[in-house]
């Protein structure tokens, strides 16, 4: 893809981004769009975004569960990037910074060493890690309705939009993580509930497949970055008013406000 159409198509998601409207999936304009070039999008806009300023808190991963690879017809999942702008200190969404977000539960890990691959496995993963912590992703596609192909979400930094992370933080050999359950409430209803192992089985396979897809393109995961290894829940959508509570065995509680 020429690289005046990767730019152009870059910046055209950043301003949907920052105008808070949703666009369509540039694969109406663009059928032939390759999840290669939806990856040289995705990086135009994380360039462009650095140069804005921005820093990068860490990678996340996206499509971990088996279903959702099934459902986009991939055997691996697709990544993007978390910035600190995304990050939300204090407990209060406001749902006017955003198109139409949704939740999800997930696990983040902190590295204390650089992984690099290719053959990174998830033991070689938890041996690396620092400490792992309790999230809830707020995706938002910029997307109408959330209609996309796999390339239109990779282009978008794979929805990537607002992240709260929880206080407790444990070793990840005092935990088995695959077996760690999770509930995620909305004003005292249980939407969704899962364990560590519908991210491809456990965590960490998540941040090593990672490390693998990134070793493609000469780049490690490093330490200190916090990683989120994908959804143990599904993504539930927000309104405002709504009270969010994801309860994390062993890891405690994260909990937010959706205000206007």
């Amino acid at each position: 893809m020429d690289k005046t159409v990767i730019k152009d198509l870059a910046r055209f998601l950043i301003n949907a981004e920052v105008e808070k409207k949703e666009v369509l999936k540039l694969t109406n304009e663009h059928p032939d769009l390759t999840v290669e070039a939806g990856y040289a999008i995705q990086e135009q806009l994380v360039h462009m975004k650095l140069e804005e300023g921005y820093r990068i808190v860490g990678p996340k991963m996206g499509l971990t569960s088996q279903a959702k690879m099934k459902q986009m017809n991939v055997n691996e999942p697709i990544y993007g990037y978390i910035f600190d702008y995304m990050v939300v200190n204090g407990q209060e969404l406001a749902i006017s910074d955003l198109i139409h977000p949704k939740v999800e539960a997930e696990i983040a890990f902190v590295l204390g060493k650089d992984i690099e691959g290719p053959g990174i496995t998830g033991a070689q993963v938890l041996a690396a890690t620092d400490y792992v912590l309790p999230a809830l992703e707020i995706i938002d596609s910029r997307y109408q309705n959330f209609q996309f192909t796999l390339p239109d979400v990779i282009a978008d930094n794979a929805s990537s939009s607002r992240v709260f992370f929880g206080s407790t933080i444990k070793r990840p050999h005092n935990l088995e993580l695959d077996l760690l359950g999770v509930t995620l409430s909305i004003n005292g209803q249980i939407k969704d509930l899962g364990a560590g192992a519908a991210v491809v089985g456990h965590p960490a396979n998540s941040v090593a497949m990672l490390a693998n897809m990134l070793a493609r393109k000469g780049l490690k995961l490093k330490a200190g970055q916090i990683i989120l290894s994908g959804g143990i829940t599904g993504a539930v959508m927000l309104n405002v008013g709504d009270s969010v509570s994801a309860k994390f065995d062993g890891l405690g509680t994260v909990d937010f406000i959706v205000k206007e």
